[in-house]
């Protein structure tokens, strides 16, 4: 009668991690993100900012909308380094032939593109190592990943937030 090999403390261990990596899906072994909103993003004792009121047809021929963007009232350095989740809307900065892998997440339609961007602190650039495929240019999203403070100027808007986003799903 052949007995049975010995596994050792370590070999078990790790027989268990592979067998709870089957048993669970990936995301519940990763680590927690936090839902947040773009109130979030305020420094304490800003309370809201205002969506931009459209009526009529938007004049394109005027300043440009970048020259338009009010003054930003800070970021909130605390949110450095967290893994969050947060919705908004794609405004593509950069494609590849399979999908959008740079844009600026905006919390209204059109910001950026048919109104006056949102201060800096409203806006949030996105670099993804997987494409993500639009389905159209204001398609609402959810983008998971860590975010930091970022000053950074792009075509279309100054932006106070960075995030490499690990996921980016559509809103649902």
């Amino acid at each position: 009668m052949r007995s049975k090999p010995k596994v050792s403390p370590s070999r078990r261990a790790l027989l268990a991690a592979l067998g709870a990596t089957v048993a669970f899906p990936r995301d519940a072994l990763a680590r927690d993100y936090v839902d947040i909103g773009w109130q979030d993003l305020l420094p304490e004792g800003i309370r809201r900012v205002a969506t931009p009121q459209v009526s009529g047809v938007i004049e394109h021929s005027q300043a440009d909308l970048l020259s338009q963007q009010p003054a930003s009232a800070g970021v909130r350095p605390e949110l450095n380094g967290q893994l969050v989740r947060l919705p908004g809307y794609i405004v593509p900065l950069e494609l590849d032939g399979r999908g959008v892998t740079s844009f600026i997440l905006v919390p209204y339609v059109g910001a950026c593109i048919h109104v006056p961007p949102p201060p800096a602190n409203q806006i949030v650039l996105v670099d993804t190592a997987e494409p993500y495929e639009a389905q159209g240019l204001f398609e609402p999203v959810y983008v998971s990943g860590v975010i930091e403070t970022a000053t950074a100027s792009t075509a279309l808007a100054d932006v106070g937030y960075q995030i490499n986003a690990s996921k980016v799903t559509p809103y649902d």
